[in-house]
């Protein structure tokens, strides 16, 4: 495990004996921003969202949604689903709270803090739940929690194949909200594929700044007047 400088001066991590990175080496924190803070949480026009995160890993995009919604005020469930948690130590090294003030740096620790399992309190506005699950086996992350925001942030397909398919995205499409998005940096059109065929409206938006030319957004459809009778009578 190999902490690196990216290109906008923000760190990732390297794991040598998968050939993979943790964030984009073009830019860790532009990369968290554009993907997942602003088509993702900013995009969502749920008043209070759920915000399910496939890949905890740094805290990265944990800790920037945490700032987002005590600038806005916008109350935020975030869980958290990862099956290898970082050793104590490593999060303190990546610098990701640098710049960001007092409250930051106390978020960040915060979110690294808290206990695998319970819920804990962050922020004011900012909820946290970290599971450490497979991803691949939805029994062990469904609660009945109807998420409005899916970070999908796992390796690579070629890294992590049995994570991309289409019986998790479909499971992840039931377990949304109507309206729900799910966001990620991969654009492979076999990717776009198995959205689609789990029920999703697919976007190609432009990638971040000096990164991956696209990125995709996946749109659960809003429930019909009648699948929404047919609900409120189960």
């Amino acid at each position: 495990m190999i902490i690196e400088t990216t290109a906008d001066g923000s760190k990732t991590i390297y794991l040598p004996g998968m050939d993979e990175h943790y964030h984009s080496v073009k830019g860790a924190l532009t990369e968290a921003r554009h993907i997942f803070l602003s088509m993702g949480y900013d995009h969502c026009t749920a008043a209070s969202p759920a915000v399910m995160e496939f890949g905890f890993g740094t805290g990265l995009n944990a800790l920037l949604t945490a700032l987002r919604a005590e600038e806005t005020s916008r109350h935020t469930t975030y869980i958290a689903l990862d099956n290898n948690p970082l050793p104590a130590g490593i999060a303190d090294a990546m610098g990701y709270a640098d710049g960001m003030g007092g409250e930051g740096r106390r978020i960040f620790q915060a979110l690294h803090q808290a206990e695998w399992g319970r819920a804990a309190s962050i922020s004011p506005h900012f909820t946290l739940r970290k599971i450490k699950c497979d991803f691949t086996c939805p029994a062990e992350w469904r609660d009945g929690t109807r998420c409005d925001i899916v970070y999908f942030d796992a390796f690579a397909p070629d890294k992590q194949a049995g994570v991309w398919t289409s019986a998790l995205f479909a499971a992840i499409h039931d377990s949304m909200a109507g309206g729900g998005l799910l966001v990620t940096y991969c654009a492979k059109g076999s990717v776009r594929r198995d959205l689609q065929s789990a029920g999703f409206t697919i976007e190609r938006l432009p990638g971040p700044p000096g990164g991956k030319r696209e990125i995709l957004r996946a749109t659960r459809p809003a429930a019909t007047t009648s699948e929404t009778t047919v609900n409120k009578e189960q």
